[in-house]
């Protein structure tokens, strides 16, 4: 992935004319950059994030994420503040990665190329810096738990059809030892926890976000055993930990709540506690390694906060005071006082931070760079509430550009999360803040029906039959654009990115008189070829989502509201991007809706790599593409 980073060739390159730029790169209809722009831009291309992986076994020392070149690898951080020690290089990025639990000499990691997602995962040996392959290299893996000694792993593959998500287990350091120990039918399963002795593990059945299991799995045998019941609702079981003597699991549930809640069931009889009732999601959690206590994150309308519990006594321990941000990564240290995650917020980047349970002390072990810029000119977010036309609130941040520098009404870009089940939370923007701070642009980030972080009814109200009452949302947000005095809704953009690309075609289909343009990145383009070419592991995770087209009557129906079945409606300047590589929305979505929207006539741009997936990963790709995409609305938007 390590490829050295030379900013001088990306300025040579953007400055250049279309017919000289990376081999990599399928651009159509982008014009030359011009490098007075680009040198304006290079700032918010030296910003960087970095991520806490991992702590140390027995010392306080963290692995984390973080790109210095041309992808994010992994580093070793032996205190706060501390050099960033660079163990991996590779050309593509590493997907994550984590020390044994009781062996300093190991870290596991995976790793995919050219962002296809057919994960490998790898044993790194902390001496030697040896790296050896624990998986069969072809097939999709995805690391799950490592059992308390550290002596096995277990992982999900699709070695065996190519779309099942088997259960495997494999000794780190004997890689002939892997094994499959659960074999299932679906795409959605994944191991959460070993028992105390290894012998058992809780497995995760994922079947749609309203809708998980949790089974106990005989390691020995392959017996699986139902721990959650099917009854006549569904309900989302997720993050099963067993306690400390195994007579327990903890998980997050809604059985009988709008919100997840952090719950323990007793083995023995199926009955169930709420450990922590919350009056919103409990996004994710950690046991202590001796099981007394947890950690975990609430959240609240978009931001995070974090709260410990002793679970002897039941009560809150000292809670870390953090600004309003995002939480991930929760995770003890085996000394049972420290706490190690990553923080982001709108004026810092995404670092690794602690948390000292003793102390209450809180400690940024990482300071990512900003290109030289402040951080504090960036704009905080602004939470509002828009009712659509239901009745139904859509919660939504607004970033405003600073009103003095950029006097008179605003224009806006609507910018769509997806998932579908994301959700849009306040957080550091990047380089879309130079869109806010240099161009005057205001963003906004809804978070229409079928988003996550407002309750199950919430979740399910874009399945199906109701899928459009999310471009609904989004007039009703052009509404709320239109009453604000400061912005301008004659200047209004659609942008999103996977599930957020279709709502930008489907905005611009449906709402195209109300828009001056779109940026449509990884998007589907047609529900009926999405549903035909995506990956075979994920197909029946989709049709549960959208519809399953081997219906007649729904087949009509994803045909009737597909973006490429209205695409002459589109007359508005559109920019498409694609990843050749892509396992999810193959590139082929973008490619056809191009060809389709440029023969009515309409600007179409497009931009594809042939090295990327899901998304562009690589650093000079990302240029190129931010570059891109600030001419556009320089050029459709601003003007």
């Amino acid at each position: 992935m390590m490829m050295r980073r030379i900013f001088l060739a990306v300025l040579f390159l953007a400055a250049t004319a279309l017919a000289e730029v990376p081999a990599n790169l399928v651009v159509d209809g982008v014009p030359e950059f011009p490098k007075p722009l680009v040198e304006k831009l290079k700032p918010y291309f030296d910003y960087r994030t970095a991520a806490f992986q991992s702590w140390h076994p027995t010392k306080p020392e963290m692995l984390i994420s973080t790109r210095f070149a041309d992808t994010a690898q992994l580093h070793v951080v032996k205190m706060p503040g501390g050099d960033r020690k660079q163990i991996t290089f590779y050309e593509d990025r590493v997907a994550g990665g984590g020390f044994s639990p009781t062996d300093p000499n190991t870290i596991i990691f995976a790793k995919d190329i050219g962002g296809n997602e057919f994960f490998q995962v790898y044993r790194y040996d902390v001496p030697t810096g040896e790296v050896a392959l624990l998986t069969d290299g072809k097939s999709r893996n995805t690391p799950g738990s490592a059992s308390r000694d550290g002596k096995w792993l277990a992982f999900s593959s699709t070695r065996r059809t190519g779309n099942d998500t088997d259960i495997w287990t494999v000794q780190p350091k004997d890689p002939a030892s892997a094994k499959m120990v659960l074999q299932v039918e679906g795409g959605g399963w994944g191991a959460s926890d070993f028992s105390r002795d290894g012998s058992k593990l809780l497995v995760n059945n994922y079947v749609s976000a309203n809708e998980t299991y949790i089974y106990l799995v005989d390691v020995a045998t392959g017996q699986k055993t139902l721990l959650t019941p099917k009854g006549s609702a569904p309900v989302a079981y997720s993050g099963a930990e067993f306690s400390a003597d195994d007579s327990h699991i903890y998980f997050t549930s809604d059985e009988g709540s709008e919100f997840q809640q952090l719950r323990k069931m007793r083995l023995s009889d199926r009955s169930q506690q709420v450990v922590a009732k919350e009056k919103w999601d409990v996004d994710n959690f950690d046991l202590s390694n001796d099981r007394t206590k947890v950690v975990y994150a609430i959240n609240e309308n978009g931001s995070d906060v974090i709260k410990v519990l002793d679970l002897t006594t039941g009560k809150e321990m000292a809670r870390p005071q953090i600004p309003l941000a995002i939480v991930s990564g929760l995770e003890w240290h085996s000394n049972g006082k420290l706490i190690g995650f990553t923080l982001n917020h709108a004026r810092s980047p995404a670092d690794a931070y602690s948390f000292d349970t003793t102390t209450g002390k809180v400690t940024r072990w990482t300071e990512s760079e900003t290109g030289g810029l402040n951080p504090e000119r960036n704009a905080e977010p602004n939470l509002v509430t828009v009712k659509s036309f239901d009745g139904t609130p859509i919660s939504s941040f607004v970033y405003r550009p600073e009103a003095t520098r950029f006097p008179g009404k605003r224009p806006v870009i609507i910018n769509i999360h997806g998932g579908p089940e994301g959700q849009s939370q306040a957080s550091f923007l990047g380089r879309t803040n130079f869109w806010i701070n240099d161009l005057g642009i205001a963003v906004i980030y809804p978070n229409v029906r079928g988003s996550t972080g407002y309750g199950k009814t919430y979740l399910a109200m874009d399945n199906g039959y109701k899928r459009e009452d999310t471009i609904k949302d989004i007039g009703a947000v052009i509404d709320w654009i239109t009453n604000d005095p400061a912005l301008d809704s004659s200047r209004v953009a659609v942008f999103g990115g996977s599930y957020g690309g279709y709502m930008v075609l489907a905005s611009m289909t449906n709402l195209g008189d109300r828009l001056k343009a779109g940026i449509d990145i990884v998007g589907v383009s047609s529900f009926l070829t999405f549903l035909q070419n995506t990956s075979g592991y994920r197909r029946d995770l989709r049709r549960v989502e959208y519809g399953d087209e081997r219906d007649p009557k729904m087949n009509e129906f994803l045909k009737q509201i597909s973006p490429l079945t209205n695409a002459a409606k589109i007359n508005d300047p559109l920019f498409v991007i694609m990843g050749f590589n892509d396992p999810r929305v193959p590139y082929t979505e973008g490619e056809q809706i191009m060809k389709t929207v440029r023969a009515n006539g309409a600007p179409v741009w497009y931009l594809m790599a042939k090295d990327e997936g899901h998304g562009f990963a690589k650093r000079k790709n990302q240029d190129f593409q931010f570059i891109a995409m600030t001419m556009f609305w320089q050029q459709h938007l601003l003007q």
